[in-house]
């Protein structure tokens, strides 16, 4: 029998990386983010990778983590508010605002990534910059 020796690639596959904490994975949640729009779900799955790796980046991309994770959960109390004032027909006008919001909440975010910055005020309530 021959013995075969997997090299240190073999281990992890390359196509991983976007699982680690880091500038990668913090674009893939934004996407997810910005999916979530039309699909709903993909949501879920960035806010659970979000707190996987928040604490684990370091630098200026631990600011973008805290960002992604309140995006989520001030974009659901608006969307659940928005939802109970549906009966009063408001509703609808504010949800396409927290739409709105929402989009340009991560938009804003992945242009602050791709340049390598952090995010100027993570805390915000409003649109972070």
């Amino acid at each position: 029998m021959s013995n075969i020796n997997p090299g240190p690639d073999m281990g992890s596959r390359q196509s991983d990386r976007w699982l680690e904490a880091g500038q990668t994975n913090a674009l893939v949640i934004y996407i997810l983010y910005l999916a979530s729009v039309v699909i709903g779900v993909t949501g879920l799955f960035g806010i659970v990778l979000a707190y996987i790796n928040r604490g684990k980046a370091g630098g200026f991309v631990e600011s973008h983590y805290t960002f992604l994770i309140r995006t989520f959960w001030i974009g659901l109390l608006y969307a659940a508010i928005s939802v109970v004032l549906m009966m009063l027909a408001i509703g609808f006008l504010l949800m396409f605002a927290v739409a709105v919001w929402f989009i340009a909440r991560c938009i804003l975010g992945i242009q602050a990534l791709q340049r390598g910055e952090p995010v100027r005020n993570p805390q915000s309530w409003l649109l972070g910059q």
